[in-house]
């Protein structure tokens, strides 16, 4: 064995380049695919404009249940014939769920990607939605939910985004709905969901050999009693910022540390400074060396961590900051972390910070964008946002051109520090004082 003393050097960075990008309409739906030469894994998936933002206010959670459901069988053939004849093909249903979109994948080698299309389209457009598994897919989920809301967490992000967007809006409540939503949804509420959503052709996305895969007959299986004319998919909502900051108390009497839960509204995905914007909350809290984990958790040793950055959706987006501290250092964490925003918004971003910040979000991006999943990943961003189709080869440039007076500008512009909601979920009778007294804002109690 060959001990070796000094450590190599990187090499030089490859150039990165997307793939090509093909787009035909087929069959009454879209295809938009990308050719991955030689590769033998292959990934389709059925893109729905389906996403929870089209769940009706008070069926929060709807489109979750049915992403389940469709695992129980189809109309041709019963859940124990469906997952054998999809286990043959060395594959798997993989479902997803965001605000805009629903998603049905399989990943399988290219030569058996048309017979793994064909129970991807069955398990979509004739599930069997049997009234019992239905019920007992529903239960499952409110009692999953219910385990998952008595940790720490859930409660004070429903009650950022209730704040944010408002509850009567679907998209001011939980992304998964709630344990109450969830259990009063009744079989109706599945089906209706089904026939008005999942009949539409949607889009089909495709990343893999093509000169080995028929795209053509691929959409026509995919696209197969598929109908329904367009839907307006609404363009970006403007969300009113906050005159002033408020502190939400989130009671959870007895608990030894306060849930943090820091955001305001922020633009949607394609506005035109997503980039100056991502690189701007990677250095505020986007990694572990940003400056709000290096002051909470290193230099004042308040957390194990805290972390912020700007997330966004087809319509709307928000900044938002997370963390857990105990009770008390639940003041002095708020008012240091409020302080670093304003910092940030005020100053911008050092050259030395920003180098870190560019160069591990491009070399992220390469490294990331590498399998046929990732691959089709991206092109559903292409599809969901309206972006064009050299977008993703564009965009380590992008990042690795972005420079400090830009990425000043949408931190003095996308941050609001005066307008943060700051969202406290604990002991409300051992923090209520201090919060009060740090003048950060008017507390009000959590309503349930």
């Amino acid at each position: 064995m060959t001990l070796i003393a000094a450590r190599p050097g990187p090499g030089a960075a490859r150039p990165y380049r997307f793939p090509q990008v093909v787009r035909r309409t087929v069959a009454g739906g879209q295809v938009v695919a990308a050719h991955l030469p030689g590769q033998n894994l292959a990934v389709a998936l059925l893109l729905l404009d389906a996403g929870a933002g089209r769940e009706p206010v008070g069926r929060d959670g709807v489109g979750g249940v049915l992403a389940k459901a469709l695992e129980e069988g189809t109309a041709q053939r019963d859940a124990t014939a469906y997952a054998l004849a999809i286990e043959a093909l060395g594959t798997e249903l993989v479902t997803g769920l965001d605000w805009d979109s629903f998603q049905v994948s399989v990943q399988v080698p290219v030569e058996r990607l048309s017979a793994a299309v064909e129970l991807l389209a069955e398990a979509v457009r004739t599930p069997r939605l049997d009234p019992a598994d239905v019920r007992r897919v529903r239960d499952d989920e409110a009692t999953a939910l219910r385990m998952d809301w008595a940790n720490p967490g859930p409660r004070a992000d429903a009650a950022l985004r209730a704040d944010l967007f408002g509850a009567d809006n679907r998209w001011g409540r939980p992304m998964y709905g709630d344990p109450e939503t969830v259990a009063g949804l009744d079989v109706d509420d599945v089906t209706v969901f089904h026939s008005e959503w999942f009949i539409r052709p949607g889009t089909l996305i495709v990343a893999g050999d093509l000169e080995r895969t028929d795209l053509d007959a691929l959409a026509a299986t995919a696209f197969a009693g598929a109908g329904g004319g367009p839907v307006e998919r609404g363009g970006p909502i403007e969300v009113p910022l906050h005159e002033r900051r408020r502190i939400i108390l989130v009671d959870r009497p007895g608990s030894v540390q306060s849930t943090l839960r820091l955001g305001h509204p922020s633009p949607h995905r394609a506005h035109p400074d997503h980039v100056p914007m991502t690189l701007a909350g990677t250095v505020l809290g986007g990694a572990f060396t940003s400056r709000l984990n290096h002051l909470i958790r290193e230099v004042r040793g308040y957390t194990y961590g805290i972390r912020g950055d700007f997330a966004s959706s087809r319509r709307f987006g928000r900044f938002a900051v997370s963390s857990g501290v105990q009770n008390a250092v639940t003041a002095p964490a708020l008012v240091e972390a409020v302080g670093e925003i304003t910092r940030t918004q005020v100053t911008g971003v050092t050259e030395d910070e920003l180098a870190v910040a560019r160069s591990w979000r491009a070399g992220q991006l390469s490294v990331e964008l590498q399998s046929p999943r990732s691959i089709a990943g991206a092109l559903t961003t292409l599809v969901v946002h309206d972006l064009p189709d050299d977008y993703h080869a564009r965009l380590r440039e992008s990042l690795l051109a972005a420079d400090v007076d830009q990425v000043a500008a949408a931190a003095a512009t996308h941050l609001h520090p005066e307008s943060l909601t700051l969202v406290v979920e604990g002991d409300a009778a051992v923090v209520r004082d201090e919060l009060v007294a740090t003048g950060l804002g008017e507390v009000v109690d959590h309503q349930h």
